[in-house]
């Protein structure tokens, strides 16, 4: 009966392994494919989170037509590094427009994300790439998406969306949300990081 019992075991656990090892393969091809954007606000009022919102609004959309002719990541983080003080003037007239004085930097850093669930897609847990905006002394909640390819607005997000991504990865941003994967793979980054 032991032996029986350990047979068994091991080919779950193998079934989850072969489930498992190409969606996480997935996951990490994806997060060498994509920027993210994240903004922090001054701080966790009222006030400071609309302001983030606002920021927001206006950084995606204006922001949106420098990856018009982009074919790749690399690509994205060259023309996002070329724009880095327009992006942060961008900001500070959204910001001063409002009624606000904070200072505003931006830069291209390597940031960890924890998996986030959108309307229509779903980013999975790992090291990205991202446009990191911090609006004042940074304290506050913050909020992410995708700069490129330009997922965070509009209409075209899914054709946007499976053209630039293969098929590995486009088959990642739209499973189910309630996909056990994702959560594993959050423990596995979570993990991973701790040694980080």
């Amino acid at each position: 009966m032991r032996r029986f019992f350990i047979i068994i075991s091991a080919a779950i656990v193998a079934a989850v392994l072969i489930r498992l090892i190409p969606f996480y393969y997935s996951c990490r091809e994806l997060s060498d494919d994509v920027l993210r954007v994240h903004i922090i606000a001054d701080s966790n009022s009222a006030a400071d989170q609309s302001l983030k919102l606002a920021v927001r609004d206006r950084i995606v959309n204006d922001c949106a037509s420098y990856y018009d002719d982009c074919d790749d990541k690399l690509s994205a983080l060259r023309i996002t590094r070329a724009h880095l003080h327009e992006i942060e003037d961008i900001a500070r007239d959204e910001i001063r427009s409002r009624g606000f004085d904070y200072p505003v930097s931006a830069v291209v850093s390597e940031s960890y994300f924890n998996t986030r669930y959108y309307d229509s897609f779903t980013m999975p847990a790992g090291w990205y790439d991202a446009l990191r905006l911090t609006i004042g002394s940074g304290k506050g909640d913050n909020w992410w998406c995708v700069m490129y390819p330009t997922l965070c607005v509009g209409a075209a997000c899914d054709d946007k969306m499976q053209d630039s991504l293969n098929d590995g990865e486009y088959r990642v941003v739209t499973s189910d949300q309630l996909d056990f994967r994702f959560r594993i793979v959050e423990l596995f980054e979570d993990f991973i990081n701790w040694f980080r």
